[in-house]
């Protein structure tokens, strides 16, 4: 076996533990610009499952996808840092607003154009939206068997890969044939840190708009490391039809969203003699909050 070729589609989201008035937009779309970007974590539970599957079969690479705004590249450089061998940034302002279906076709499409492909993995959902619906509809656009909420990839064996896949009440183990998508649920390992030598192989990627905004000249530098290279794909790149993008091929609509904190309002110390304890169950039971 030459090693498999994985994908790992990553998200660039905005840190939601903070989440404050200005998060949201007239239009009902998140203001990225408001909140900080973190690597969505799960996406990173995913890329430490591809980096497990290099590190055991020989000849295995790991290509990071991300859709998003230029910035987005920096999860590309986490991924490289990591272990990753490149990635493809899906950029252009015609993507702005899509929801999960206009983002899940997008996807689709630029895996679509890099064609040779065995796995493909992702996070179970994404923190922003906490949908879990770009992965499985890839799964469809595409054709290909998926796997969701696994744990572990347990292996990979004549064509099939084997799955521990984490449910409510336990585990199960199942089996699918390549190529498939994968999503990996939070209680996968985490992903491994950074690895200095990776750090300073990777430090001067960049791609070719960030090249043109910096003014530090790494031109030279690109010509003669191809590796440090990360593709910009338009929708014109991925061939995609733009009436199925953004807004207009977006048919979930925000109205509002809020902030809730949760707050204790009163408190009542107990002893722990008997009596107060009686005291506290006939409280609630007579509220209604057990019984």
């Amino acid at each position: 076996m030459n090693g498999l070729k994985i994908i790992v589609m990553a998200k660039q989201v905005p840190d939601t533990r903070n989440v404050g008035k200005d998060a949201m937009k007239s239009d009902g779309t998140v203001n990225r610009a408001a909140l900080p970007a973190v690597f969505n974590p799960e996406d990173m539970n995913a890329l430490e499952q591809a980096l497990r599957l290099k590190d055991k079969y020989k000849g295995s690479t790991v290509t990071l996808v991300t859709m998003g705004p230029g910035r987005a590249a920096e999860i590309i450089r986490e991924g490289m840092y990591r272990g990753a061998d490149g990635g493809f940034l899906i950029t252009d302002r015609k993507f702005a607003g899509s929801d999960t279906l206009a983002t899940s076709y997008a996807i689709s499409k630029a895996i679509e154009k890099i064609a040779d492909y065995d796995v493909i993995l992702a996070g179970r959902q994404a923190i922003d939206g906490d949908t879990a619906q770009v992965g499985p509809q890839v799964a469809d656009k595409l054709g290909i068997p998926q796997v969701t909420y696994a744990e572990e990839v347990l292996s990979f064996e004549n064509g099939k890969l084997r799955i521990k896949r984490r449910l409510e009440n336990g585990i199960e183990i199942v089996e699918t044939p390549v190529p498939a998508l994968i999503t990996v649920h939070s209680s996968a390992p985490e992903c491994r840190p950074r690895h200095g030598k990776q750090v300073m192989k990777y430090k001067h990627a960049r791609t070719q708009t960030e090249l043109q905004d910096e003014t530090a000249d790494y031109m030279n530098l690109q010509q003669s490391r191809p590796y440090l290279h990360i593709a910009e794909w338009s929708v014109d790149d991925i061939k995609a039809d733009v009436a199925w993008l953004g807004l207009s091929g977006s048919p979930t609509k925000v109205k509002t969203i809020e902030n809730v904190v949760l707050q204790s309002k009163e408190s009542k110390t107990l002893s722990d003699s008997d009596t107060d304890m009686d005291s506290l169950m006939k409280e609630l039971i007579e509220n209604h909050t057990i019984g």
